[in-house]
């Protein structure tokens, strides 16, 4: 079977042609600047060079046409005809406490992720978009919907809950949802594999760690606990999010600067965490940079990023009482050895101690902890593409 994946952001749609027999990417690609006067299809087709095309994409719908023109293209294509495309898996942010898993999009499903607009007022509406654009172009093809809230919905009340009236929650809806619940999902199950653990009676604790970054507690298989809540800005420091911080702060900015609501929110989530705290960049690669020149600024950022993370662990070890197996993924947690050999260094309570030899590696899936270690520390490359796409196939 071949699973089409597609991932609509606002002005953009990632998407992976993948043979679920074999769980290779047939093609993988980008359209950039969807709406603007000039847009890009980056398409780079197994085993051969990127393609780039610039041209103008009005919308959603010409991008995934444009998709699909090239993935049956007879220079550049991986398919011969539409026909071979057996399902389409899209990734959807939010689907509330709709959804606990994920399902077969019909209107009741795409009317049940328009309600959840208002919770990911930034993601929703343009997954629908790609949903809509697909159903246009690929009529009778089974579509499926992977929710990032999905994993995190086995999270008990204790987890999820604010301190808050609970007319909020009842009313509204207000609770923890946490997010990148396909990595998650994808890396816990990895993890379990790799160090050699019966998921369903292991203890592990995931870090996802790129610009936008999430920590969760992953109990026998179930994810019970995770840093991010009602929305991504919450929990770690993190490429420019300021994660948790005390909400009078947004109160004493107001009044200080004069600014309003959706100007601070702008504030926490597009110019703050290490960039705003640096001065320098969202780019860990920029900032690891600026620390061996002794920008003394860099240098803190990265040290609270990593305090964070390290606290965060600890929180998840005593939520689950112990811990196996701790995974780095995405892309700070797969390839910046500091942050990992940091990290690890508050670590020493659990009996961690990694291979520094071993801890160099970028992006491969490897074992980081000396033979004596009591806890397993390990690189787990995420691959959410490919879990959409089993997710996709488990349920047709």
């Amino acid at each position: 079977m071949k699973v089409l994946v597609i991932n609509c952001g606002s002005s953009s749609l990632k998407y992976q042609l993948i043979d679920s027999d074999t769980e290779q990417a047939l093609a993988v690609g980008i359209c950039e600047r969807i709406g603007l006067d000039v847009s890009y299809l980056k398409h780079t087709p197994a085993g051969q060079d990127k393609i780039t095309i610039e041209t103008k994409m009005e919308n959603h719908e010409v991008a995934i046409k444009m998709v699909l023109d090239a993935l049956t293209d007879e220079k550049y294509g991986v398919i011969k005809s539409l026909d071979e495309i057996s399902a389409v898996g899209h990734r959807v942010v939010h689907g509330g406490e709709k959804f606990a898993s994920s399902t077969i999009i019909d209107d009741e499903v795409v009317k049940a992720i328009e309600e959840c607009n208002d919770l990911a007022p930034l993601h929703n509406p343009a997954n629908l978009i790609g949903i809509r654009a697909c159903q246009s172009l690929m009529k009778g093809v089974p579509m499926v919907a992977v929710f990032d809230t999905a994993f995190h919905q086995t999270m008990p009340p204790k987890a999820y809950l604010y301190g808050l009236p609970h007319e909020y929650y009842d009313n509204y809806k207000i609770r923890k949802y946490g997010f990148h619940g396909t990595s998650h999902s994808y890396v816990s199950k990895r993890a379990a594999e790799f160090c050699g653990l019966d998921l369903e009676n292991s203890k592990i604790i995931v870090n996802h760690l790129g610009n936008g970054a999430s920590i969760t507690a992953v109990l026998n298989g179930k994810s019970i606990d995770t840093s991010m809540g009602f929305t991504p800005l919450a929990g770690l420091v993190m490429g420019t999010r300021s994660g948790d911080i005390d909400p009078s702060i947004i109160e004493y900015i107001s009044k200080k600067e004069n600014k309003n609501i959706d100007e601070i929110m702008n504030l926490l989530n597009k110019q703050s965490g290490v960039w705003g705290m640096s001065n320098v960049s969202s780019d860990f690669r920029d900032l690891n940079a600026a620390m061996d020149s002794g920008n003394e600024l860099a240098i803190t950022a990265f040290e609270v990023f990593v305090y964070r993370v390290a606290k965060y662990i600890g929180g998840y070890v005593a939520a689950m009482n112990g811990v196996d197996a701790i995974a780095f993924t995405a892309g700070v947690g797969e390839n910046d050895w500091k942050v990992r050999e940091m990290v690890c260094e508050y670590l020493g309570y659990l009996g961690v101690t990694i291979d520094k030899e071993k801890n160099m590696a970028r992006g491969e899936e490897i074992m980081l902890t000396a033979p004596d270690s009591k806890v397993k520390v390990c690189i787990i490359p995420t691959n959410e593409e490919l879990a959409i796409a089993r997710e996709t196939v488990a349920l047709l």
